[in-house]
């Protein structure tokens, strides 16, 4: 019986059945034996009860699978306790080590922390909307399940996958802003790629006689003048002229989906960067934008949203354990997400927003601008959440390319205290103020047409200077609870 002591158990489902076979064997040894050895068996069967919740207590942390909830957590804890000091030294350091993380992490939150499950996560539950249908998919690299599979890997696994849907920068993320695409054939499945940002950016009859459900799996930033969500309304409105179903399966805002601000929309200033009269940070995923997109502003196609499960909809991407895959080319990181809402007008200026540096959106600058001036005069205004500081860089593409700038760089101190969409204004009129000779609206791309300035921010009261910046803002703030009303009808989470 001594040899127990010294087994060296395996952490496997196949010891512990060994280990209750041989704790079986004991119990059955016959009378005669066990007075002979009372002792040797009480031993042997302590030592083989220490080894079974030493297996049992791995098995309860693999089958967590990272998800520390609290039921799971507590009888978890219990297992733990029964375990021996010096059984809990021999655990393998990795096992207990999860244990630990898995424990302070529920700590953390409460003694509660749930796993988020993604749209395409759930497709298992959702089958049978696929069964027996030609499946189109709208995608881009974001869309991915929480294993980093590809989306379209997955529906063309466990559907009959069709055809494939370009949005602006390609099925797989490879051409940069504003170059249009045509039909091609994708590399790695062989299926048909349709662009929607070439000749036309709505599927055709044609298109759409190809397949009976049209889906989307793509993430959005949050922001209203992002192509992709009216690519997904274009092809909502398809889908209802030609009576096909549209499934979007639903992601995290990035930036939250409980903050949100700016000034709506005029529809007399609607483009592909902004189609409905929203706000630039609408606090909306991309599940219930296609509610109020279709419900709102009635496009009415038959919309089914399959949600998220566990989805907290004041986190940021970044504290959930799932990839930041870069939405586009120059959205590099989540802070630049954050900025977005309020740095994308500049692209209607003659400043730098950053395109061609490593940091988008996050740096502004003109040749014409002297970077300790401009820091100076911003931190000065104490806005809260961020920190100026003087940078020089110089684009290697896009405006003015090749040429020094002078700017600044926006640290985010406070993302929960930022307001990026007031920022931006704030940012835009200091510029024009300090810099009157020198700071530009660019002119419309095409003559006759609005300036972008116009069509980034929904009207033409900030390119006409119409405003005081004091203007500005309480414009911003009455618009923002103006959609705060429309938006409430549309949240699922």
């Amino acid at each position: 019986m001594k040899f127990l002591g010294e087994l060296n158990i395996n952490y496997d489902s196949a010891s512990l059945a060994t280990l209750n076979q041989l704790k079986g064997k004991i119990n059955n040894l016959s009378k005669d034996v066990a007075s002979k050895i009372p002792n040797g068996i009480n031993e042997a069967k302590d030592t083989i009860d220490k080894h079974i919740k030493n297996l049992e207590f791995e098995a309860a942390v693999l089958a967590l699978n990272d998800e520390a909830n609290k039921e799971a957590l507590a009888a978890l804890d219990l297992i733990y306790e029964t375990i021996s000091e010096e059984f809990k030294d021999k655990l393998k350091a990795d096992i207990k080590q999860t244990y630990l993380t898995l424990s302070a992490q529920a700590k953390e939150q409460g003694g509660e922390r749930m796993k988020l499950k993604l749209g395409i996560d759930r497709i298992d539950e959702h089958l049978d909307l696929f069964k027996g249908k030609r499946v189109g998919l709208i995608t881009n690299p974001t869309g991915i399940n929480s294993k980093y599979q590809s989306t379209i890997d997955v529906l063309n696994e466990k559907t009959n996958l069709v055809a494939l849907f370009s949005p602006e920068h390609g099925v797989r993320g490879n051409l940069q802003a504003g170059i249009n695409l045509g039909t091609y054939v994708d590399e790695e499945t062989g299926i048909t790629v349709y662009s929607l940002y070439g000749d036309t950016r709505k599927p055709s009859k044609e298109m759409l006689d190809e397949i009976d459900v049209l889906c989307i799996d793509i993430q959005d930033v949050g922001a209203r003048f992002y192509t992709y969500v009216y690519t997904m309304a274009y092809s909502m409105m398809a889908c209802k002229e030609e009576g096909k179903k549209f499934v979007v399966f639903d992601r995290p805002n990035p930036i939250n989906a409980s903050d949100y601000e700016g000034n709506i929309l005029d529809i007399n200033y609607r483009s592909f960067i902004g189609y409905y009269p929203t706000i630039q940070r609408h606090g909306m995923t991309i599940g219930e934008l296609a509610y109020l997109f279709n419900e709102e502003f009635g496009i009415g196609c038959d919309l089914e949203v399959i949600k998220m499960d566990n989805y907290d909809r004041t986190k940021y991407l970044d504290e959930y354990d799932i990839l930041y895959v870069y939405p586009s080319p120059n959205l590099p990181t989540v802070n630049s997400c954050i900025l977005y809402p309020g740095t994308c007008i500049f692209e209607g200026t003659n400043l730098s927003e950053g395109r061609g540096t490593a940091t988008p959106f996050e740096l502004i600058g003109a040749p014409y601008i002297n970077s300790k001036e401009l820091a100076d005069k911003l931190n000065g205004m104490n806005i809260e959440g961020v920190y100026f500081r003087p940078q020089y860089f110089t684009p290697i593409y896009s405006k003015n390319k090749d040429q020094l700038c002078g700017g600044v760089y926006i640290h985010v101190l406070d993302r929960k205290k930022l307001k990026s969409v007031s920022l931006g204004f704030i940012l835009l009129d200091t510029i024009r103020n300090l810099y009157p000779n020198d700071f530009k609206v660019n002119p419309p791309y095409s003559e006759g047409g609005r300036t972008m300035l116009d069509l980034n921010t929904g009207t033409d009261k900030i390119s006409k200077y119409l405003l005081t910046l004091e203007e500005q803002l309480a414009w911003i703030k009455e618009d923002t609870k103006k959609f705060g009303e429309i938006r409430s009808k549309y949240l699922i989470y």
